[in-house]
């Protein structure tokens, strides 16, 4: 199917990270600069373009008017242990990668794109240890990004009692979804873990935090993108309707 809107590609060279990091920046095709958009930057960006069809989903909902002017934005990573590296809470390279994403990516694209320079218009969504990554940087940065949205999140004990502690989120929209059938998901550690006590837990807590909330369990889902997939268009809707 031919892409109504267009895709470019910027580079930013991250002092945080000492590496130099590609975007893929998806604009509608009615976009202008007479006009303000909403950004939403997605981690393990690859995939959200090809498996999650972000790009053909924007040009649908945009065309259908079931979602206001959105930018999508994507970030991959290199291999399974650099996505760790960066997206898992305890990894050695999280606190840089959040910092990338909040000091160099946010600025970047308010200078580039018509932004309305405000937390309530800029999203942050994931898949597994990127649904984390998402959340927890939400909550540290309430004011740079607005709503989550997170399927399938990596949640432990750390991720937990952070969400417990944190102050109330009134000012965040969070979307979380988690497939029933996610009780054995192999790990890029090696490792497999059960994701639905967890998620669930998660869930419980969130609702106690005071934020905007939508949760989701997918029948019978398991930790693919099948699922994800298949949901992404309730993510969309639900998140910028």
């Amino acid at each position: 199917m031919r892409r109504k809107g267009k895709m470019i590609e910027k580079e930013i060279n991250s002092s945080f990270l000492n590496e130099r990091m590609t975007l893929q920046i998806y604009h509608p095709e009615t976009f202008s600069d007479l006009y303000k958009y909403e950004i939403c930057i997605m981690q393990d960006g690859k995939d959200y373009f090809q498996m999650g069809r972000i790009a053909t989903l924007s040009d649908k909902l945009h065309d259908e008017k079931e979602m206001h002017n959105v930018v999508f934005v994507g970030i991959h990573y290199k291999d399974k242990y650099d996505r760790r590296k960066k997206y898992h809470p305890s990894g050695e390279q999280n606190e840089a990668y959040t910092n990338f994403l909040v000091r160099e990516v946010v600025p970047y694209l308010d200078e580039l794109i018509p932004t309305y320079h405000m937390g309530k218009t800029r999203s942050i969504i994931g898949d597994s240890l990127a649904g984390t990554l998402a959340l927890m940087t939400a909550m540290k940065y309430p004011h740079t990004f607005g709503k989550v949205g997170m399927q399938s999140p990596y949640v432990d004990d750390a991720v937990l009692a952070y969400v417990e502690q944190a102050k109330p989120f009134s000012t965040l929209d969070i979307y979380h979804t988690i497939g029933t059938k996610e009780t054995e998901v192999h790990m890029s550690d090696g490792n497999t873990a059960d994701f639905v006590e967890p998620n669930r837990n998660l869930n419980q807590a969130l609702k106690k935090a005071g934020a905007s909330y939508t949760y989701h369990e997918l029948e019978d889902g398991i930790h693919t993108w099948k699922y994800w997939q298949n949901d992404m268009r309730r993510l969309l809707t639900t998140l910028f309707d």
